[in-house]
């Protein structure tokens, strides 16, 4: 995926919800999903489809990339000191098997959610651990993306494991960032979902449900 960080993590739209130690970001309705702004990726052919659904567990975001790469995010301010712990129930029905991730080509995932931290004056200077539902590596793989050294990939699930099965994961942002950035970081900024398939030019479909930080 092509200058991420400079063209995506830049204008998001405010709100959250907080239950004493949990605080839940997206509530994956119509409503919500109409004042998102999609951004598409610079260089991508097509913008990624993201719809809303439900289960017994609640609300979910559908997202199907068709060679395509575009993303949604919400600026946010949590506490990481209170709340360090990104949880994310997701699932991938399609993934991108065969694909080197870690190579410009190979640059895309299934699933992702960026963890963002303004780190200057202008979004260039962003910091970014990018959580992956890897197609081809194993749960604790990471590198930096081949586009930026500014944003690392660090994978939390594979479909190697978990096809088509929906799975929750968790991990300590505030200590993330440390041993990836090495940035102490009290307060998160910003928290981004996308599907991308712009660089292998495949097809991937994968659900997102219930993401929010918790104090453990």
């Amino acid at each position: 995926m092509k200058i991420l960080i400079k063209t995506f993590i830049i204008c998001f739209t405010l709100f959250s919800i907080s239950f004493a130690d949990e605080i839940k970001i997206f509530e994956f309705t119509k409503e919500e999903l109409a004042e998102l702004e999609v951004r598409k990726i610079r260089g991508a052919d097509n913008k990624t489809i993201y719809t809303v659904g439900s289960n017994d567990n609640g609300n979910f975001l559908k997202a199907v990339a068709d060679n395509a790469a575009s993303g949604l995010g919400k600026e946010v301010k949590i506490d990481l000191n209170k709340t360090p712990f990104i949880n994310i129930t997701w699932k991938v029905e399609k993934d991108l098997s065969g694909i080197k991730e870690n190579t410009k080509k190979g640059h895309d995932f299934a699933a992702r959610v960026f963890a963002v931290k303004k780190t200057g004056a202008t979004p260039l200077s962003n910091r970014a651990i990018n959580y992956v539902f890897s197609s081809n590596n194993m749960i604790g793989f990471n590198s930096s993306s081949p586009y930026t050294k500014k944003s690392i990939d660090n994978v939390l699930a594979t479909t190697i494991n978990n096809f088509n099965e929906w799975v929750t994961v968790k991990s300590n942002v505030k200590e993330d960032f440390k041993k990836f950035h090495d940035l102490d970081v009290n307060e998160l900024d910003g928290l981004a979902i996308m599907s991308d398939t712009d660089n292998s030019k495949m097809k991937a479909i994968a659900y997102f449900q219930n993401i929010y930080f918790s104090a453990n």
